[in-house]
Order: C-alpha cells, then sequence, then structure tokens
C-alpha cells in the first residue's frame, strides 16, 4: 500500500456505525479540571481517541508520561513527534495524585517513545507506578510501553514496579510494519511482550499481558490471523482490535473501514485460538473499557 502523506484529506462520509458522543455529564469536565490542575498529558486527547468523551465521563483517563513530544513518527499516531523537553521528577507524583483523586479501581499509564533518554524512559515508568501503587493501594495498573529498542536492562527496569497488566501493541500486521510504525520492528515487539512475561515470572508476579492491532490499514484477515497466532506464541493472552482512524492529511489514508460483524467474527476466532480476554470493535482501541478485564483471570 503506498500513499502521499502530503495530499490534502478528502471530505469522505464515515459508515454509520463509526459514531461518537459528545461530553454532557458534568463528569466529564470536572477530570478534565483535574487533569489541567495537575499539569498532565493524557493519551485521549493527544493521540485524538475517539472514546475521550466516553471515559472522561466516567471519571477515568490514560495518562501519559514523559511529555508530550514523541521521538518517533508513526504513520497513524496523533502524537506530535518533536524534540523532548527533560523528563518531569514531580510526574510521578502528579499521576499518583490524579489517581487517588479519581478514586480509580484501574488505571492505564503509557508514555512517549522517549530514544533521546537511555532507558527509553522505564525508570520513569517504574517510579510512576510505584507512586501510584502507594497513594491508591489496591488499584489495577497496567502500562502500555513502547518497545525501549528492544533493550533487556530498560524492561528489566520497568518490570521492577511489578505492574498487574503489561500492554504492548503490535499495531499491524509484519507487511505493514515498515510503513506504519516509525523505527519499530515487528519481531522485536513480539520478543518485548514475551521478555515481559518472562521477566515477571522470574519475579514470581503474575502479570497479564496483552497487546493491540488497528485494522482497515489494507491488511488480510488471514494477515490479522496470523499475526493473533505470533502474538499467542509470545504468551499475550488480552488482544485489542480496533479500527484505524486517520488523523489529519499528513498521516496514512484509511483503506477499508472494517464492518461490525467482521470485528465480531475476528472475536470469535481469537477466543478459539486462546485469548483470555477480547476487545473487538470499530471503536475499541488499547484502554478503551480496560477495566473490563480482570488480571487475576490470568494465570503464569
Amino acid at each position: 500500500m503506498a500513499c502521499n502523506t502530503n495530499s490534502p484529506l478528502p471530505r469522505e462520509k464515515k459508515p454509520d456505525w463509526i459514531k461518537v458522543r459528545l461530553p454532557s455529564d458534568p463528569v466529564f469536565w470536572s477530570t478534565k479540571g483535574l487533569v489541567d490542575d495537575l499539569k498532565l498529558h493524557t493519551v485521549c486527547e493527544e493521540a485524538q481517541c475517539p472514546n475521550r468523551w466516553e471515559c472522561w465521563s466516567s471519571g477515568t483517563a490514560t495518562f501519559m508520561i514523559a511529555g508530550d513530544r514523541c521521538t518517533r513518527a508513526c504513520g497513524f499516531c496523533a502524537v506530535k513527534t518533536a524534540k523532548p523537553f527533560p523528563l518531569e521528577a514531580d510526574e510521578p507524583q502528579r499521576v499518583a495524585e490524579a489517581t487517588r483523586r479519581l478514586g480509580l479501581k484501574h488505571v492505564v499509564i503509557t508514555a512517549v517513545a522517549r530514544d533521546d533518554v537511555a532507558d527509553g524512559g522505564a525508570e520513569h515508568f517504574a517510579r510512576t507506578v510505584l507512586a501510584t501503587k502507594e497513594a491508591n493501594p489496591g488499584i489495577v495498573i497496567e502500562i502500555l510501553v513502547p518497545d525501549f529498542n528492544g533493550k533487556d536492562s530498560a524492561l528489566e527496569a520497568c518490570m521492577v514496579s511489578e505492574p498487574h497488566i503489561f500492554n504492548h501493541n503490535l499495531e499491524t500486521v509484519e507487511r505493514l510494519t515498515g510503513l506504519v510504525r516509525s523505527r519499530a520492528r515487528y519481531r522485536r515487539s513480539l520478543e518485548v511482550l514475551r521478555k515481559a512475561k518472562e521477566i515477571a515470572v522470574s519475579r514470581g508476579q503474575n502479570v497479564a499481558v496483552k497487546s493491540g492491532m488497528m485494522l482497515g490499514l489494507g491488511e488480510t484477515e488471514e494477515e490479522v490471523c496470523l499475526a493473533m497466532d505470533d502474538l499467542r506464541e509470545h504468551e499475550v493472552t488480552v488482544l485489542t482490535l480496533g479500527q484505524y482512524l486517520r488523523p489529519s492529511a499528513k498521516h496514512l489514508p484509511v483503506v477499508e473501514y472494517i464492518h461490525p460483524e467482521q470485528f465480531a467474527r475476528l472475536k470469535s476466532i481469537a477466543e478459539e485460538k486462546g485469548f483470555r480476554h477480547v476487545a473487538s470493535g470499530p471503536l475499541v482501541r488499547s484502554s478503551y473499557h480496560a477495566a473490563d478485564f480482570k488480571p487475576e483471570l490470568d494465570v503464569l
């Protein structure tokens, strides 16, 4: 699949099944106010997530640490690419305070890629998880991490904090990885997932390993099924499948809008392959309804 990323974004009519509910609940605005007050970033806003109205109205958010400037320029992502600012030493405490004020039972913590930092921001992840545990005992913590350039030492530094769910997105099928994901490698991502589980087991930790893919970029169903097999072979038990939506004319075009019935079929296929929890639908994203999965359902 080829594209001209400089072409203007055509006016296209999205299918009826892709609808976004605008905010009406006052909880939405109180959540936004809290995020602004603590000077935090959320992937909800930075990545233009179509579900942010629903999630914020229910008092939940996915916090994006390590700034809002990414060192990579993936063809699908709305987060800006620029030279990052230094890591903020008090950010872990601010995230922890936000989870406490919101009374969260489940939080997702993600980050931009920080290839400018030796460990890719792994220690910053660990500090944020540990601070959140201290401020909000009993909370379930899910981390959604970059690949840390495949550095085992960085992954180990991150896993010291013992998150309950480890998430790293494969994003797309192997054939399209070079087009869709800047500097990433399909097989490297699979190894990150496997090694995270391996590290957790060595520490006696019961962690669920999760990954996700976007559909509609030109992949075939056979390729999606092969990617599912690869994920299962690399210890992944939680899977998300959602529709790719183009953020701007500078991003990759949508090749196909996948019908909800096809998402339902892929969900059944994934469950047959042994995934313990599958979220599959047009508006599904990595952290959408993340708390629906209970990590205690996973096993070592």
